[in-house]
């Protein structure tokens, strides 16, 4: 169970204690009214965390998603690196072997 699952479960056995606190206890109404008024902040809270929450798993998917692509990215651009150095090579030994020619030629 993870924290954010096991603070929900805590925070809804608080609003059941909070309400059958008012259905147990002859209070004076303003007593009923203040633990009234805990309840719904604490329910207005709840639902404030859950939406941050939301909110913070769908920028980590969009974040995750960002990298993959940047990784995938880096991935080409060290493919075409790579591609770009063995041409050279290949074509520094094919110049290489032309200067050879020539030489031979020459002498």
């Amino acid at each position: 169970m993870s924290i954010i699952e096991k603070k929900e479960k805590n925070l809804n056995q608080l609003i059941n204690k909070l309400n059958s606190l008012t259905l147990t206890y002859s209070q004076p109404t303003y007593e009923i009214e203040k633990i009234k008024t805990e309840k719904n902040e604490i329910l207005r809270q709840k639902i404030e965390l859950e939406n941050k929450n939301q909110e913070l798993l769908r920028e980590h998917r969009y974040l995750k998603e960002k990298i993959k692509n940047l990784q995938l990215e880096v991935q080409k651009k060290l493919q075409l690196e790579n591609d770009f150095n063995q041409e050279i090579e290949e074509l520094s030994q094919e110049a290489e072997s032309l200067v050879s020619e020539i030489e031979k030629w020459q002498m």
